[in-house]
Protein backbone atom coordinates (compact mmCIF):
# COMPACT_ATOMS: atom_id res chain seq x y z
CA UNK A 1 0.00 0.00 0.00
CA UNK A 2 1.12 3.69 0.02
CA UNK A 3 2.17 5.71 2.34
CA UNK A 4 0.52 5.60 4.97
CA UNK A 5 0.15 9.34 6.28
CA UNK A 6 -1.14 12.02 4.36
CA UNK A 7 0.71 14.89 3.09
CA UNK A 8 -2.17 17.07 4.66
CA UNK A 9 -1.26 15.58 8.01
CA UNK A 10 2.30 16.03 7.33
CA UNK A 11 2.38 18.87 7.02
CA UNK A 12 -0.21 20.12 9.94
CA UNK A 13 2.56 18.21 12.00
CA UNK A 14 5.19 19.79 10.46
CA UNK A 15 3.61 23.43 11.89
CA UNK A 16 2.76 24.89 8.28
CA UNK A 17 -0.11 26.75 7.91
CA UNK A 18 -2.24 24.45 5.10
CA UNK A 19 -4.13 25.43 2.20
CA UNK A 20 -7.19 23.25 1.40
CA UNK A 21 -9.75 24.04 -1.41
CA UNK A 22 -12.99 22.37 -2.24
CA UNK A 23 -13.94 20.39 -5.60
CA UNK A 24 -17.72 19.87 -6.35
CA UNK A 25 -17.98 16.85 -8.27
CA UNK A 26 -20.16 16.66 -11.42
CA UNK A 27 -23.87 15.83 -11.96
CA UNK A 28 -22.65 13.03 -14.21
CA UNK A 29 -20.17 10.15 -14.69
CA UNK A 30 -17.73 12.61 -16.00
CA UNK A 31 -14.14 12.42 -14.30
CA UNK A 32 -12.50 14.71 -16.79
CA UNK A 33 -13.67 18.23 -15.12
CA UNK A 34 -12.63 17.24 -11.42
CA UNK A 35 -8.92 16.19 -12.78
CA UNK A 36 -9.09 19.96 -14.77
CA UNK A 37 -9.49 21.54 -11.71
CA UNK A 38 -6.95 19.23 -9.76
CA UNK A 39 -4.34 20.16 -12.15
CA UNK A 40 -5.12 24.04 -12.18
CA UNK A 41 -5.31 23.82 -8.29
CA UNK A 42 -2.59 21.25 -7.09
CA UNK A 43 0.26 24.16 -6.71
CA UNK A 44 -1.96 26.63 -4.76
CA UNK A 45 -3.64 24.34 -2.55
CA UNK A 46 -2.37 21.14 -0.13
CA UNK A 47 -5.30 18.76 -0.23
CA UNK A 48 -8.69 18.77 -2.24
CA UNK A 49 -12.33 18.45 -0.60
CA UNK A 50 -14.66 16.01 -2.76
CA UNK A 51 -18.02 16.75 -1.76
CA UNK A 52 -20.32 13.92 -0.90
CA UNK A 53 -23.46 14.49 -2.99
CA UNK A 54 -24.24 18.37 -1.14
CA UNK A 55 -27.31 19.41 -0.72
CA UNK A 56 -28.53 16.03 -1.41
CA UNK A 57 -27.91 16.32 -4.89
CA UNK A 58 -27.32 13.09 -6.94
CA UNK A 59 -23.23 14.11 -8.26
CA UNK A 60 -20.62 11.79 -8.96
CA UNK A 61 -18.98 9.77 -5.54
CA UNK A 62 -16.59 12.03 -3.48
CA UNK A 63 -14.94 8.32 -3.59
CA UNK A 64 -14.63 8.28 -7.59
CA UNK A 65 -13.79 12.02 -7.44
CA UNK A 66 -11.31 11.44 -5.45
CA UNK A 67 -9.21 9.10 -7.49
CA UNK A 68 -9.88 11.38 -9.82
CA UNK A 69 -7.73 13.92 -7.79
CA UNK A 70 -4.81 10.87 -7.12
CA UNK A 71 -4.43 10.61 -10.93
CA UNK A 72 -4.11 13.82 -11.62
CA UNK A 73 -1.26 14.17 -8.80
CA UNK A 74 -3.46 16.20 -6.29
CA UNK A 75 -4.66 14.91 -2.91
CA UNK A 76 -8.03 13.88 -2.09
CA UNK A 77 -10.30 14.93 1.41
CA UNK A 78 -13.18 12.32 0.95
CA UNK A 79 -16.10 13.66 2.58
CA UNK A 80 -18.28 11.02 3.69
CA UNK A 81 -21.77 11.47 4.80
CA UNK A 82 -24.23 9.62 7.55
CA UNK A 83 -27.49 10.64 5.23
CA UNK A 84 -27.20 8.05 2.95
CA UNK A 85 -25.46 4.66 3.98
CA UNK A 86 -26.00 2.45 6.85
CA UNK A 87 -22.80 1.44 9.01
CA UNK A 88 -22.29 -1.47 6.65
CA UNK A 89 -22.19 0.11 3.06
CA UNK A 90 -19.75 3.37 5.53
CA UNK A 91 -17.10 0.81 6.28
CA UNK A 92 -17.16 -1.14 3.16
CA UNK A 93 -16.78 2.34 1.57
CA UNK A 94 -14.12 3.15 3.94
CA UNK A 95 -11.83 0.20 2.72
CA UNK A 96 -12.46 0.57 -0.66
CA UNK A 97 -11.50 4.11 -0.68
CA UNK A 98 -8.38 3.15 1.60
CA UNK A 99 -7.57 0.49 -0.87
CA UNK A 100 -7.65 2.81 -3.66
CA UNK A 101 -5.11 5.25 -1.94
CA UNK A 102 -7.35 7.73 -0.41
CA UNK A 103 -5.72 8.96 3.17
CA UNK A 104 -7.89 11.55 4.32
CA UNK A 105 -12.24 11.52 5.18
CA UNK A 106 -13.86 14.44 6.45
CA UNK A 107 -17.33 12.65 8.69
CA UNK A 108 -20.24 14.58 8.31
CA UNK A 109 -24.43 13.85 9.24
CA UNK A 110 -25.27 14.84 5.73
CA UNK A 111 -27.34 17.72 4.51
CA UNK A 112 -31.28 16.41 4.36
CA UNK A 113 -32.72 15.16 1.95
CA UNK A 114 -35.65 18.14 1.70
CA UNK A 115 -33.02 20.10 0.58
CA UNK A 116 -31.68 18.11 -2.64
CA UNK A 117 -33.61 16.93 -6.30
CA UNK A 118 -35.05 13.75 -4.57
CA UNK A 119 -36.90 15.02 -1.72
CA UNK A 120 -38.59 11.32 -1.45
CA UNK A 121 -35.66 9.85 -0.82
CA UNK A 122 -35.54 7.71 2.43
CA UNK A 123 -32.49 9.42 4.68
CA UNK A 124 -30.82 7.20 6.41
CA UNK A 125 -28.95 8.47 9.15
CA UNK A 126 -27.67 4.72 10.87
CA UNK A 127 -24.60 6.81 12.30
CA UNK A 128 -24.94 10.47 13.43
CA UNK A 129 -21.48 12.04 12.71
CA UNK A 130 -19.95 11.72 16.02
CA UNK A 131 -20.26 7.72 15.62
CA UNK A 132 -18.91 7.77 12.39
CA UNK A 133 -15.80 9.80 13.65
CA UNK A 134 -15.40 6.95 16.30
CA UNK A 135 -16.04 4.35 13.82
CA UNK A 136 -13.37 5.22 11.79
CA UNK A 137 -10.91 5.67 14.53
CA UNK A 138 -11.72 2.08 15.87
CA UNK A 139 -10.96 0.38 12.56
CA UNK A 140 -7.71 2.49 12.10
CA UNK A 141 -6.83 1.81 15.93
CA UNK A 142 -8.18 -0.81 17.62
CA UNK A 143 -8.64 -2.56 14.50
CA UNK A 144 -12.24 -3.73 14.56
CA UNK A 145 -15.54 -2.54 12.69
CA UNK A 146 -18.58 -1.21 14.62
CA UNK A 147 -19.12 -5.07 15.40
CA UNK A 148 -16.25 -5.58 17.06
CA UNK A 149 -15.41 -7.95 14.84
CA UNK A 150 -11.16 -7.75 14.04
CA UNK A 151 -9.79 -6.60 10.78
CA UNK A 152 -7.09 -9.05 10.49
CA UNK A 153 -5.33 -7.46 7.57
CA UNK A 154 -4.50 -3.69 6.09
CA UNK A 155 -6.91 -2.16 8.51
CA UNK A 156 -7.53 2.03 7.12
CA UNK A 157 -5.39 4.18 8.56
CA UNK A 158 -6.94 7.08 7.63
CA UNK A 159 -6.21 11.07 8.67
CA UNK A 160 -9.86 12.28 10.26
CA UNK A 161 -11.76 14.96 10.11
CA UNK A 162 -14.83 16.63 10.64
CA UNK A 163 -16.27 20.08 10.32
CA UNK A 164 -17.92 22.74 13.23
CA UNK A 165 -20.24 25.70 12.82
CA UNK A 166 -19.25 28.48 15.22
CA UNK A 167 -22.46 30.38 14.25
CA UNK A 168 -25.57 28.36 14.81
CA UNK A 169 -27.33 28.46 17.70
CA UNK A 170 -26.69 27.79 20.47
CA UNK A 171 -23.50 29.57 20.50
CA UNK A 172 -22.02 28.25 23.53
CA UNK A 173 -22.93 24.52 22.06
CA UNK A 174 -20.55 24.61 19.81
CA UNK A 175 -16.92 24.39 20.83
CA UNK A 176 -18.88 20.95 23.31
CA UNK A 177 -20.29 19.69 20.11
CA UNK A 178 -16.49 20.41 18.41
CA UNK A 179 -15.16 18.80 21.73
CA UNK A 180 -17.04 15.43 21.36
CA UNK A 181 -15.59 15.70 17.79
CA UNK A 182 -12.42 15.25 18.62
CA UNK A 183 -12.73 13.11 21.64
CA UNK A 184 -14.14 10.89 19.22
CA UNK A 185 -11.01 10.69 16.98
CA UNK A 186 -11.44 13.75 15.03
CA UNK A 187 -7.75 15.00 14.11
CA UNK A 188 -8.46 17.73 11.88
CA UNK A 189 -10.98 20.54 11.98
CA UNK A 190 -12.84 22.33 9.03
CA UNK A 191 -15.27 25.07 10.17
CA UNK A 192 -18.39 26.52 8.06
CA UNK A 193 -17.77 29.81 5.96
CA UNK A 194 -16.10 32.73 8.02
CA UNK A 195 -17.67 36.28 8.00
CA UNK A 196 -18.10 37.23 11.12
CA UNK A 197 -14.45 37.66 12.27
CA UNK A 198 -15.56 38.55 15.81
CA UNK A 199 -18.08 35.87 16.13
CA UNK A 200 -15.00 33.62 15.09
CA UNK A 201 -12.48 35.40 17.23
CA UNK A 202 -14.70 34.29 20.44
CA UNK A 203 -15.73 31.14 19.36
CA UNK A 204 -11.73 30.98 19.23
CA UNK A 205 -11.60 32.35 22.58
CA UNK A 206 -13.68 29.61 23.66
CA UNK A 207 -11.90 26.50 22.00
CA UNK A 208 -8.30 27.72 23.44
CA UNK A 209 -9.76 27.90 27.16
CA UNK A 210 -10.65 23.99 26.98
CA UNK A 211 -7.28 23.32 25.29
CA UNK A 212 -8.82 22.40 21.68
CA UNK A 213 -6.64 24.07 19.40
CA UNK A 214 -3.46 21.71 20.91
CA UNK A 215 -5.42 18.43 20.28
CA UNK A 216 -6.78 19.05 16.40
CA UNK A 217 -5.92 21.17 13.97
CA UNK A 218 -8.62 23.95 13.63
CA UNK A 219 -8.96 24.78 9.50
CA UNK A 220 -10.94 28.21 9.17
CA UNK A 221 -13.25 28.14 6.51
CA UNK A 222 -13.67 30.93 3.69
CA UNK A 223 -15.80 31.21 0.58
CA UNK A 224 -15.57 34.35 -2.01
CA UNK A 225 -18.72 35.99 -2.43
CA UNK A 226 -19.48 37.02 -6.17
CA UNK A 227 -21.83 39.95 -5.69
CA UNK A 228 -23.85 41.55 -2.87
CA UNK A 229 -27.20 39.47 -4.35
CA UNK A 230 -25.60 36.28 -3.49
CA UNK A 231 -24.32 37.60 -0.06
CA UNK A 232 -28.00 38.64 0.46
CA UNK A 233 -29.35 35.66 -0.55
CA UNK A 234 -27.11 34.01 2.03
CA UNK A 235 -27.69 36.08 4.81
CA UNK A 236 -31.34 35.12 4.36
CA UNK A 237 -31.92 31.68 3.38
CA UNK A 238 -28.53 29.88 4.50
CA UNK A 239 -29.43 28.88 8.05
CA UNK A 240 -25.64 28.73 10.48
CA UNK A 241 -24.13 31.39 8.28
CA UNK A 242 -23.91 34.91 9.41
CA UNK A 243 -22.90 37.34 6.68
CA UNK A 244 -22.46 40.99 8.30
CA UNK A 245 -24.27 44.18 6.69
CA UNK A 246 -20.78 45.68 6.27
CA UNK A 247 -19.76 42.99 3.30
CA UNK A 248 -23.72 43.48 1.60
CA UNK A 249 -23.04 47.11 1.76
CA UNK A 250 -19.60 46.72 0.93
CA UNK A 251 -20.20 44.94 -2.17
CA UNK A 252 -23.02 46.69 -3.19
CA UNK A 253 -20.38 50.30 -3.80
CA UNK A 254 -17.70 48.36 -4.96
CA UNK A 255 -17.40 48.81 -9.06
CA UNK A 256 -16.52 45.54 -9.87
CA UNK A 257 -18.52 43.25 -7.10
CA UNK A 258 -16.44 40.16 -7.82
CA UNK A 259 -13.20 41.67 -7.37
CA UNK A 260 -14.55 43.25 -4.15
CA UNK A 261 -15.50 39.56 -3.16
CA UNK A 262 -12.45 38.42 -3.64
CA UNK A 263 -10.50 41.06 -1.58
CA UNK A 264 -12.76 40.44 1.22
CA UNK A 265 -12.02 36.96 0.97
CA UNK A 266 -8.35 37.81 0.60
CA UNK A 267 -8.57 39.95 3.86
CA UNK A 268 -10.97 37.70 6.18
CA UNK A 269 -7.30 34.97 5.08
CA UNK A 270 -4.66 37.52 6.54
CA UNK A 271 -7.20 38.08 9.40
CA UNK A 272 -7.24 34.49 10.35
CA UNK A 273 -3.57 33.57 9.99
CA UNK A 274 -3.61 35.82 13.06
CA UNK A 275 -6.00 34.36 15.49
CA UNK A 276 -4.20 31.70 17.91
CA UNK A 277 -5.09 28.22 17.50
CA UNK A 278 -6.26 28.49 13.55
CA UNK A 279 -3.66 26.04 11.50
CA UNK A 280 -5.04 26.28 8.09
CA UNK A 281 -7.74 27.54 5.56
CA UNK A 282 -10.36 25.69 3.55
CA UNK A 283 -11.52 27.46 0.57
CA UNK A 284 -14.77 26.96 -0.62
CA UNK A 285 -15.48 28.48 -3.82
CA UNK A 286 -18.68 26.76 -4.55
CA UNK A 287 -18.85 25.90 -8.54
CA UNK A 288 -15.87 28.52 -8.83
CA UNK A 289 -12.89 26.80 -8.29
CA UNK A 290 -10.62 28.46 -10.95
CA UNK A 291 -10.61 31.81 -8.34
CA UNK A 292 -8.57 29.76 -5.78
CA UNK A 293 -5.72 30.74 -6.93
CA UNK A 294 -6.26 34.33 -6.90
CA UNK A 295 -7.05 34.23 -3.24
CA UNK A 296 -4.02 31.80 -2.69
CA UNK A 297 -1.76 34.08 -3.99
CA UNK A 298 -3.11 37.52 -3.06
CA UNK A 299 -3.07 36.18 0.50
CA UNK A 300 0.13 35.66 0.11
CA UNK A 301 0.19 32.04 1.21
CA UNK A 302 2.75 30.79 -1.72
CA UNK A 303 4.93 29.32 -2.27
CA UNK A 304 3.06 26.02 -0.79
CA UNK A 305 4.85 23.86 1.45
CA UNK A 306 6.22 20.78 -0.44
Amino acid sequence: MAEEKSKLQRLLEQGEFVVSGEIGPPKSAAGDGVRQHTEELKPYVDAMNLTDNQTAIVRLSSIAAGIHVISAGGEPIIQMTCRDRNRIALQSDLLGAYSLGVRNVLCLSGDHQSFGNHQAAKNVFDLDSVQLIKTVRDMRDKKVFHSGEAIKKDEPKFFIGAVANPFADPFEFRVLRMEKKIRAGAQFIQTQCIFDMERFEKFMDLARKRGLHEQTYIMAGVMPIKNAKVAKYMQKNVSGMLVPDWIVERLQKAEDQTAEGVQICIEQIQHLKTIPGVRGVHIMAVAWEEIIPTIVKGAGLLPRPQ
